[in-house]
């Protein structure tokens, strides 16, 4: 199966479509001026790539960028006239910012004027996925959604994964993105860091710093034959993509480069062509003395005669976590036109590496095969090759590799959550069916609320303390589990670590990090309160470039930042990139706070928290809790040839997700049944032979009530149920890693882990209740929500050799 892009939607400081930028772009023309959407008073610079797009009232601006520039790109491709039904067309977006800017606003009103008097209603948008589920609902696109969170690559990293979902055939279609916008958040980050340009930046040549842009790409990617078809032009085609991670430092890239060519060399090498066929590279080319160094070198490793390099954040400033998919969009133009944009601002100087950087002016040239880069914090890089439609040689390898498949098992898993400190504590919570929120927090004017609190001293044992002390809360929990996941199974040898991957989920992102970096410059009235040591850990990648320099994972990395399906979405990332062969063993990490900030959010929305314990389907609310888990994901192959005996198989997933719109579910229940369908045909299985099933229940009625539906619809109601949130807590985007830990448990041991606080309910006759009881378990399915309207279901069963 070939790749093709059939519709473009671009939004940036030198347009508002993608035909405005791109002819900006040709001429060499800079957007980069006065900003007036961020206060700029004391930074480096007041100057970034300002949108000319004009504010909504009410509307956080990185919602009217993306509902814009994707409302393009499917209108472009003429999506409607496809015929494709709305659950087989997905939307995945990278984003690192989100709605960061309502956030500062709710922060500075919480600091200033106190929580009763903070405007809740800021918050609404806060989970980074918030944004896929405004385009879903906009556009009434219901299948398969997620949301990548690489910082600057998150754009590139999600058109990799959209690109996993077509070879599998999970879907017909696939609407994928980047955007994010001009933030009070980024622009004191990297002024603290010292990375900004005073004036327009210039990569490659003076590489004085960066410029800060905002902005969105949208590109519509199908079926090259279905799209011929329909009688859509193919603009481009997406080829390959390669993933990589330095393992060196947070911010700064490993100095030799090593990690940005083994992505480029990925990329190519998924695509099936030689370094020889590449016709150009869209260079990352931040203008930061740094990456303007590295970059380069790591070229001229991977390319003995370099491609002409170009920079295109010269004219529309660093778009971070939007910056891959705008690159893209450059890139499928610069194919379909035969032209080579420019780098601009170099004012006649030679750049130092020797690269051909198109300077100032726009070249004329057949241009068959691109590569495109894109380097984050945390050591994270992208390459995406995007290439000629017409060229219809022999299918890349990684397209004809992901239709045949490979067995995929779990070889590892540990937990902990709340007073479970270790796995073996979770497994005695599993087993005693004692929950382990045992806290108490009283917030102010609102009573006290139990909590899921983590001891971050009792799971620091074993941790590096150099890389301990730079450490957020999430990535402590990463680390802890990882830590864990060795202790219970044993630690992998260099050689072995060094290849493997590594793909880390969250559903909320860091939260105690961005609350005392934005607290600092609201108490200190401006930029001298942006502290250097928080800024780092604010990007939601943080926890997987920690625990990569602790472990030297230097294979593939991802970053899922998907709400309550984040552990089951990064799980179905790695099975996929396992199943065609693009790695042999990915380590999957996921990670949720609970700091008294996240209660303190959550308390004044009514009837949200219990006053007493989590009971699902009883209606009395949740309590919120920290956890996190780590499991092992191998080949078949790889787990024989390491004599390693596999704990369970992944059988099946379901994706699947409705147009509820932002923290929407719909109460009929048809999306989540569906995926809990889906799980099952891909796994073979019908309904009787599911032994346990795993819910997302949470002791709020507007999501058990679904669920129960969904379960009903699914026959599923009469099959052994567990929640496992009434023993841990409403963990979020880890919860349903708990889950796989209690399924692929109950099918080693034979026991089916109780539901706290439940004898009987009549709509669910089959729900285990409290205390759990002995039953043999084959084949589980784990069933997890996102707010906004996307579930994720997946099937895990015995290991037979």
């Amino acid at each position: 199966m070939r790749i093709v892009i059939t519709g473009l939607g671009m939004i940036s400081a030198v347009g508002t479509t993608a035909d405005e930028c791109w002819a900006a772009i040709q001429a060499g023309r800079s957007g980069v001026g006065e900003v007036t959407v961020v206060d700029t008073t004391g930074l480096i610079t007041s100057k970034g790539g300002q949108s000319p797009l004009v504010d909504e009232p009410g509307v956080d601006r990185c919602f009217t960028l993306a509902v814009r520039a994707a409302t393009e790109a499917v209108e472009h491709g003429r999506l409607a006239a496809a015929g494709y039904p709305g659950d087989r067309v997905a939307v995945v977006i990278g984003s690192s910012l989100g709605t960061s800017r309502s956030v500062e606003r709710f922060h500075e009103q919480w600091i200033k004027q106190g929580l009763r008097r903070a405007d809740v209603r800021l918050l609404r948008g806060y989970g980074l996925h918030s944004v896929a589920d405004l385009v879903a609902e906009k556009l009434q696109l219901t299948g398969p959604r997620s949301t990548l969170s690489n910082a600057c690559a998150a754009g590139a990293v999600a058109i990799g994964y959209a690109s996993e979902l077509l070879w599998s055939g999970e879907a017909d279609a696939v609407l994928v993105g980047g955007v994010d916008p001009l933030a009070g958040l980024s622009f004191n980050g990297f002024h603290s860091l010292g990375a900004l340009d005073h004036d327009a930046c210039s990569p490659y040549t003076r590489s004085g710093g960066l410029n800060l842009g905002e902005g969105a790409g949208f590109l519509l990617l199908e079926n090259a034959d279905v799209a011929a078809r329909r009688g859509v032009p193919a603009i481009a085609e997406v080829a390959g993509y390669g993933l990589s991670a330095d393992a060196y430092h947070l911010t700064a890239p490993d100095p030799g480069g090593d990690g940005a060519s083994r992505a480029m060399a990925a990329a190519l090498r998924s695509a099936g062509h030689t370094v020889e066929q590449v016709d150009y590279i869209n260079g990352h080319g931040t203008g930061t003395p740094t990456n303007d160094k590295i970059e380069p070198k790591a070229i001229r490793t991977l390319f003995k005669t370099p491609p002409p390099v170009s920079s295109t954040k010269s004219m529309i400033g660093h778009t971070l976590g939007a910056a891959g998919a705008v690159e893209a969009v450059v890139c499928a133009m610069a194919v379909r036109d035969g032209v080579l944009p420019p780098t601009a601002n170099t004012g006649g100087v030679q750049p130092p590496s020797g690269l051909d950087i198109v300077p100032e002016t726009s070249r004329r040239q057949a241009v068959d095969v691109v590569v495109s880069n894109s380097f984050a914090f945390g050591g994270n890089n992208a390459a995406l090759v995007i290439r000629n439609a017409a060229m219809t040689d022999t299918p890349p390898p990684a397209a004809v590799a992901a239709a045949v498949g490979r067995e995929v098992v779990i070889t590892g898993m540990a937990g902990i959550a709340g007073a479970a400190h270790s796995h073996a504590d979770l497994l005695a919570a599993l087993s005693s069916g004692e929950p382990t929120y045992r806290d108490q927090l009283e917030v102010d004017g609102y009573g006290s609320r139990p909590a899921g609190f983590i001891d971050y001293k009792a799971i620091a044992a074993g941790i590096n303390p150099a890389v301990l002390r730079k450490m957020d809360p999430t990535s402590r929990l990463a680390a802890a589990a990882v830590n864990e996941l060795h202790r219970t199974y044993g630690k992998p040898g260099r050689q072995q670590a060094e290849q493997t991957g590594l793909i880390f989920a969250t559903g909320l992102a860091p939260i105690t990090p961005v609350k005392d970096f934005n607290e600092g410059i609201v108490l200190a009235g401006g930029p001298s309160g942006a502290n250097p040591k928080f800024f780092p850990n604010t990007v939601v990648n943080a926890a997987a470039g920690h625990v990569a320099i602790l472990h030297r994972f230097k294979g593939i990395t991802a970053t899922v930042c998907a709400g309550g399906t984040s552990a089951l979405s990064a799980l179905h990332y790695a099975y996929r990139l396992i199943a065609r062969g693009a790695s042999e063993r990915i380590v999957v990490v996921v990670a949720d706070e609970c700091p008294d900030a996240l209660v303190a959010g959550h308390v004044k929305i009514p009837g949200f928290l219990s006053d007493k314990g989590v009971r699902p389907f009883q209606g009395d609310g949740t309590v919120l809790g920290a956890g996190a888990v780590a499991i092992v994901l191998e080949s078949a192959k790889n787990a024989e040839e390491n004599a390693v005996t596999p704990l369970a198989r992944i059988a099946g997933f379901g994706l699947t997700g409705d147009d509820s719109g932002i923290a929407g579910l719909h109460a009929d229940g048809a999306a989540w049944s569906r995926s809990m369908t889906e799980a099952l045909r891909s796994a073979g299985r019908s309904p009787e032979e599911i032994g346990l099933v795993v819910a997302a229940a949470m002791g709020r009625p507007v999501v058990d009530g679904v669920e129960i539906a969904a379960l009903r619809a699914g026959g599923l109601d009469r099959r052994p149920v567990t929640a496992t949130k009434s023993l841990f807590g409403e963990t979020y985007g880890s919860a349903p890693g708990l889950g796989v830990v209690a399924a692929v448990q109950a099918i080693q041991d034979g026991f089916l882990p109780g539901t706290w606080g439940v004898d009987t309910i009549d709509e669910l006759p089959g729900l285990v209740p409290q205390g759990g009881r002995a039953g043999a378990v084959d084949h589980a399915l784990v069933s997890s929500f996102a707010y906004g309207g996307s579930y994720l279901s997946l099937v895990v069963s015995r290991w037979e050799s």
